[in-house]
């Protein structure tokens, strides 16, 4: 084009003397021919301040017109260094640490937490205390699934079932409330059991929860389930296969969602789960409608669990007895001397495991949540590891994302279900 413009100048008035501009036009190619305007390649960057990204996680897309050929996931914006921080610390003092990791579920990593001190100790807690920390844990499961849910649907243009999720999920955070005085960071577990007992008004008010939970969900699932337009965007959508999800390392329900029934709760009980009655839900399609499927009927399981919990709920103590571990009562720290010398020295220098190292895990709502320790013998630990589940899931989105439309990436980034509190550990 630059040519003809100049021809038809020299044509016209060829005494014109080339100016600069011309000259500049005529060194110039500016010419460019698409057959298709979006067959072309360029870099996108996704994030790390985007509403479908979940958190602060940036995702650097190479993209060939609407196709996603590579995608490479940078974490770290968040810079927490919370394992230095708990070497730091005393084993109590870094609970309420715990609870900013997966804050969609604090109660769940109050009680990995505790368990994994626990274990390094040799602590064995009463039974009344592991019926309480079963029966919260389930409750941050749904809580959690409620929101992924809500968010996943969200993302796809479904307003109206976020906002019905995030109802049901105020009630649970109401019955923390109840339980422990707060809604969001709860810090309610205790090495050794629980921070206080749970009240009746509390277990009378997660049965009326749990007894109208099942309606509820059932109204949620029939708004998405049925609507197509759902269905097209998630079926077949970020496929991932087995053999890729096991060696990736991938855990929770994206891992059954590609067929493998591996749960913390049956592989490696712990707390009273070998006690009860639930089912581990499975799906083989390994893509976000699966992923979607685990979820929701992992929820109408727990509410089978929390059942459970408060039907067998024992009585009697909440709290192991050992006064060199244990923090004492707080009403007994105001009144006893000799209580009040333990917390002080279990505050400040820890409950002093034996040298050595231990491994605890759970299982977190988005998959194996583990705490590892290495003590040297002194109150805090030597070395601490934390195998977050939403730091290893998020090695899957390059495999899921390869030869997606742009437009799917949030639908994938919603079925993995990360939270970037616990990824930037």
């Amino acid at each position: 084009m630059s040519h003809t413009i100049y021809k038809d100048l020299q044509d016209e008035k060829k005494d014109i003397k080339k100016t600069q501009i011309l000259q500049a036009l005529e060194s110039e190619d500016l010419s460019a021919t698409f057959d298709d305007a979006l067959d072309n390649e360029m870099v996108l960057n996704m994030g790390p301040q985007h509403p479908a990204t979940h958190g602060v996680l940036r995702l650097l897309l190479s993209l060939d017109g609407e196709t996603v050929k590579k995608c490479v996931p940078e974490l770290g914006y968040l810079h927490r260094g919370y394992e230095k921080l708990a070497e730091a610390s005393t084993y109590h003092e870094f609970i309420p640490h715990t609870d900013r990791l997966d804050y969609l579920q604090p109660m769940a990593n109050n009680v990995a937490y505790a368990q994994a001190v626990e274990k390094l100790i040799h602590l064995e807690i009463p039974e009344r205390g592991k019926y309480i920390r079963t029966l919260i844990s389930e409750l941050a499961r749904i809580q959690s699934h409620l929101l992924a849910f809500g968010a996943m649907v969200m993302d796809i243009g479904a307003l109206t079932p976020f906002l019905w999720a995030i109802r049901e999920r105020e009630k649970i955070l109401d019955m923390y409330d109840l339980i422990c005085g707060a809604r969001f960071t709860t810090s309610y577990t205790r090495i050794g059991g629980v921070a206080q007992d749970i009240s009746d008004e509390a277990l009378r008010g997660i049965r009326k929860f749990i007894d109208e939970f099942s309606g509820y969900l059932q109204e949620c699932r029939d708004l998405v389930e049925r609507n197509k337009i759902f269905i097209n965007r998630t079926e077949g959508i970020g496929y991932m296969s087995k053999e890729d999800i096991i060696n990736y390392g991938i855990t929770g329900p994206t891992l059954r969602a590609a067929g493998v029934e591996a749960d913390v709760r049956r592989d490696n009980p712990y707390l009273v789960y070998d006690q009860l009655d639930f089912r581990i839900p499975t799906y083989p399609d390994s893509d976000c409608l699966a992923r979607y499927y685990v979820r929701v009927e992992e929820m109408v399981e727990s509410t089978k669990i929390v059942k459970q919990c408060l039907d067998k709920i024992p009585q009697g103590a909440y709290n192991a007895y050992a006064t060199k571990k244990v923090l004492p009562k707080k009403e007994r720290i105001y009144t006893k001397m000799e209580e009040l010398i333990h917390d002080f020295m279990i505050i400040n220098f820890g409950p002093n495991p034996p040298k050595g190292e231990s491994y605890s895990a759970v299982e977190a709502s988005k998959g194996e949540l583990g705490f590892y320790f290495i003590s040297d013998g002194s109150g805090h630990p030597f070395r601490t590891k934390i195998r977050a589940p939403s730091f290893c899931n998020l090695q899957a989105l390059p495999v899921m994302m390869k030869d997606c439309m742009i437009a799917d990436t949030v639908v994938i980034i919603g079925g993995v279900d990360p939270v970037m509190g616990e990824a930037d550990k």
